[in-house]
């Protein structure tokens, strides 16, 4: 039997949230959905994506942007959740160092908010969704949780690691149970449209010459994103009432603990696309780390994450998905 029957996850029409509103719907939670569409990339994606999850049950669904106190005070009011999946935020390295204001308000000020109304009505769970830009460019590899020292490169990392410290002080001040999950590099079916892989598969189906910024390199720990959502529902499964640390609250890595390179990746998707590559070299980008590579051993051990979908595999799962999607949900 599943821990919770009411979930709230924020951000949930996205690429990685629509993925585990659709594992807590077939679970039969009473779930309530909330996300504002932004035009960050197409809203159609969204929408299409929340048309496949009316096709599986029900669900509330709230455009409230988590920016809005009232206008999401008024989603948790009529939720009323046990638990909180927080997995809303504005995305991306490169538009930060752009935009570093709106980075901000959105992930750090729109954290905040989550957190106030998870005290106020209650919440029994909290799950933030941080990133493994956290741990910058100078950690050690693998990236441990217990790490001393995060040096984030960019206002991205930087907010990920603002909205950790404010998840602990709640847990800290007011016994909120938070669990923050690091993600490493995710992919599959309803990528966002700017990250790599969506992107070179694209550029490869329409002949087109794919960039590599630097030398190719650069590593990733590219994970599935049904691995994800296994360790998403791990999570909620999971007491952290257990640490030692005496407060509520513990951090976990999600990843693939396989780096692969930037030449490696585009070597398989040669393989699994069936198209050859045409490479444009330039130089590296600012606020881009050379490698990421998760230590999952905690989490193996506290929530039985297991990452099952090799490389190979997933990509030929996500150019699957991608030939046989509409027209509108590609641009």
């Amino acid at each position: 039997m599943f821990r919770f029957e009411c979930v709230l996850v924020t951000g949930g029409a996205g690429f990685i949230g629509s993925h585990l509103c659709e594992a807590l719907l077939r679970r039969g939670v009473r779930l309530t959905l909330v996300d504002r569409l932004d035009d960050f990339y197409a809203p159609a994606w969204k929408q299409a994506n929340l048309e496949d999850l009316r096709a599986i049950a029900p669900f509330e669904f709230s455009p409230a942007d988590i920016c809005d106190r009232a206008a999401l005070e008024r989603a948790f009011d009529h939720a009323q959740p046990e638990a909180v999946v927080h997995l809303a935020a504005r995305a991306g390295v490169r538009p930060s160092v752009e935009d570093p204001l709106l980075f901000e308000r959105i992930n750090v000020t729109g954290t905040l908010h989550v957190l106030e109304l998870c005290r106020q009505f209650s919440v029994r769970k909290l799950i933030f969704g941080s990133s493994s830009s956290v741990y910058g460019a100078s950690a050690p590899v693998p990236f441990r949780e217990d790490q001393a020292e995060l040096h984030p490169v960019s206002p991205y990392a930087a907010t990920k690691l603002a909205g950790e410290r404010f998840c602990y002080a709640y847990a800290h001040l007011f016994r909120l149970p938070v669990v923050c999950l690091r993600l490493f590099t995710v992919y599959g079916p309803r990528q966002r449209p700017d990250l790599a892989i969506h992107k070179f598969v694209a550029l490869l189906e329409a002949g087109q010459p794919l960039p590599i910024f630097g030398d190719g390199s650069s590593g990733r720990d590219y994970t599935y994103v049904d691995d994800i959502v296994a360790g998403l529902l791990a999570a909620l499964e999971f007491d952290p009432a257990t640490s030692s640390s005496g407060t509520p609250f513990e951090i976990f890595n999600l990843g693939n603990s396989r780096p692969v390179t930037l030449n490696e990746l585009v070597a398989v998707l040669e393989r699994v696309t069936g198209r050859r590559a045409r490479r444009e070299y330039r130089p590296a980008q600012v606020g881009d780390v050379p490698l990421t590579w998760a230590d999952i051993s905690k989490a193996e051990r506290w929530l039985g994450y297991r990452p099952a979908t090799s490389l190979e595999e997933g990509l030929r799962r996500f150019v699957a998905w991608y030939r046989s999607t509409t027209p509108h949900r590609r641009a």
